[in-house]
């Protein structure tokens, strides 16, 4: 079969990887020649994912399509389904979730528990929901890994909300927030993976590190199992999702957001569980039967993020001292340029002991730093 892929970063990287073991060729359409994913497909495009020829030239000489990213073309891809190009996640499913007003629109009309919430068209719509504070303000479209999205405390930040359809959602009182990754093949048959809980720091309110299986109470991983699979009812298609939760100080869950594709939140999937997510996803692809989720051992994932101060030609100050580490796992992008904030690479931990885990994800949180010379 031949396959594309929607998308060059490191998403798409790492599905070529897991490519690698089946007899499939591949096909990237990115608009940067040196991104991650270029030199480990078969064939590279050099376009616009967002452009509709580009993307509908792309696609018709193909068997099927995924995208690593969420901003693309639909009308394009639409039209090759249409053709018969199996377009996974279906176009349907990529529109709704591509835009964060249809999205919550999508929740309340399937019923599936998620947090209050106003749609605004303008910045001075968020006057009349002065009451409805403290909240999340979301951008519709062109939000990614936190841009377009603002917390409004009080009336006086209102100035810091977004003058374009954006969705207003009620803060959360959250205890925990989760994801959990979901895959369905074309005969509409579901895995769920365990749960990763994501590990924040109070005061920067980043991703510190992340923990899979999340140590929930049994009724929370129930209810967050019954939303995520009526999630997928929902949307009907096939496909590899995220679907992250909180977990608020009452116990209640609640629906967040939804990827349609591989995610950060299952990175550690490809040494801690027999199927990696991205090995699913090449089953549902290819019409394989499906992996299992399960894991073998439980896992944290540490996110290489350029730090602070440095922009260029990157350095990883910290590398051998944790490639010295036990049952630690390296995963650099190959990008060649760092900046503050960037995603460079994860490290994944596994271990039975998650004292272990936590300990070893905060000593390579301060060891391994990307930097310039």
């Amino acid at each position: 079969m031949k396959v594309g892929i929607l998308g060059g970063g490191q998403l798409g990287r790492m599905l070529l990887q897991a490519a690698a073991n089946y007899d499939v060729t591949t096909y990237v359409l990115e608009n940067d020649a040196n991104c991650p994913a270029a030199h480990l497909c078969h064939h590279f495009t050099l376009g616009n994912i967002q452009d509709f020829d580009s993307v509908y030239n792309f696609g018709k000489q193909l068997d099927a399509l995924t995208i690593e990213i969420e901003a693309v073309n639909v009308e394009a891809l639409e039209k090759l389904e249409q053709e018969g190009v199996k377009v996974y996640p279906t176009p349907a499913a990529i529109r709704i979730i591509k835009n964060k007003i249809l999205q919550k629109q999508f929740y309340q009309n399937n019923e599936i528990p998620t947090s209050e919430f106003h749609i605004t068209q303008h910045q001075s719509d968020l006057l009349q929901h002065i009451s409805f504070l403290p909240a999340v303000h979301k951008l519709g479209e062109g939000g990614y890994d936190g841009k377009g999205v603002q917390v409004i405390n009080t009336e006086k930040e209102i100035e810091s909300g977004f003058n374009a359809p954006a969705v207003l959602e009620k803060k959360v009182a959250i205890a925990k927030e989760i994801a959990l990754i979901v895959g369905m093949n074309a005969e509409g048959k579901t895995i769920i993976y365990p749960p990763a809980e994501m590990i924040f720091d109070p005061v920067y309110n980043l991703l510190d590190y992340q923990l899979s299986p999340a140590k929930l109470e049994e009724k929370q991983l129930w209810k967050a199992q019954a939303i995520a699979r009526k999630v997928m009812s929902g949307l009907n298609s096939p496909g590899l999702f995220a679907i992250e939760l909180f977990i608020d100080k009452s116990g209640d869950v609640l629906v967040n957001e939804t990827a349609p594709r591989v995610h950060n939140s299952g990175h550690h999937t490809i040494e801690a569980n027999y199927s990696s997510q991205y090995d699913m996803l090449w089953r549902i692809l290819l019409n394989y039967p499906l992996g299992n989720p399960d894991e073998i051992l439980p896992s944290a994932i540490v996110n290489i993020i350029g730090a602070e101060g440095f922009t260029g030609d990157v350095v990883y100050e910290g590398l051998d001292e944790v490639l010295k580490m036990d049952n630690v796992f390296v995963h650099l992008y190959g990008k060649k340029q760092t900046k503050p904030g960037r995603k460079m690479g994860h490290v994944t931990i596994i271990s039975s002991d998650y004292q272990d885990l936590t300990h070893k994800a905060n000593k390579i949180k301060h060891t391994l730093k990307a930097v310039t010379l």
